[in-house]
């Protein structure tokens, strides 16, 4: 069966009188994935806008107040909630071979009624980043890509988080001493040169779930190589922000999407 055929749609209540929610079942590498879509009323087209969540299994799960805050500035949006979650066949690998979960994610979105299938934008929080860096690097015709306290080194954060060393050991196979070309596979600050599409990363100084060297890393690499990238460095926020900079930055970020459509 093709990568990211639609098997099934489901309608599942929304708490918004205008956003439509669907629970979405498609298939990529031989599993059944899920994921949540958001389509606002309208006659369209509307932009797309892949989420890629963060954390593993329940942790960090797909919310719908925060897909319908994405949907509301006029996107259609797809949230894979990854292999082995939510009735989803498989197991997560943290930004290994699930990575192809949002490839296929991101050809379902194309699929959505009411999408500009020109007029695509991926978005990936904390382990979400690596995940919507690849799916960039994937897909060059995606229009830009937003980063949110998004990780880019997997060694550094087995460094840097011992609270989730167990858990990587025993997904990834072992350390970053024992296996570094496994950490280096998942961490996109080693392939900056594959990556063309315009990024924009927003971090917290205080952040001590993704430390803010993420950011600074990739982006003094990627502008090394000429290549476009934007950060936004907030100074007195962690990993979660106070909700109402939280909706005034996720104004500003689709606004920041919505004007790096590429011209043809």
């Amino acid at each position: 069966m093709k990568r990211g055929k639609i098997i099934e749609w489901q309608r599942f209540p929304s708490p918004h009188p205008t956003i439509k929610l669907y629970v979405v079942t498609y298939f990529n590498e031989g599993l059944k994935i899920k994921g949540l879509a958001a389509i606002p009323a309208g006659k369209g087209p509307f932009p797309g806008f892949l989420y890629l969540r963060g954390g593993i299994k329940s942790v960090g799960m797909v919310r719908i107040a925060r897909i319908i805050q994405f949907a509301s500035q006029g996107f259609v949006v797809m949230a894979p909630y990854y292999r082995g979650n939510l009735g989803g066949e498989g197991n997560e690998d943290f930004a290994g071979k699930d990575r192809t979960d949002a490839f296929a994610a991101f050809e379902v979105l194309k699929q959505f009624p009411k999408v500009d299938q020109e007029d695509i934008h991926v978005f990936g929080f904390s382990r979400g980043g690596p995940m919507a860096l690849f799916t960039a690097i994937e897909f060059p015709e995606i229009q830009s890509i937003v980063t949110w306290g998004g990780v880019t080194d997997m060694a550094a954060t087995y460094r840097e988080r011992e609270d989730l060393r167990r858990m990587m050991k025993r997904v990834i196979g072992g350390t970053p001493d024992k296996y570094p070309e496994e950490y280096e596979w998942r961490s996109p600050l080693f392939y900056c040169n594959e990556l063309h599409i315009p990024l924009l990363a927003i971090h917290g100084m205080k952040d001590e779930n993704v430390l803010v060297h993420h950011t600074i890393d990739i982006e003094k690499r990627l502008k090394e190589m000429g290549k476009t990238c934007e950060t936004w460095i907030y100074p007195a926020y962690t990993h979660y922000f106070p909700p109402k900079e939280n909706r005034r930055i996720t104004y500003a970020l689709c606004e920041w999407m919505k004007g790096h459509k590429k011209r043809s």
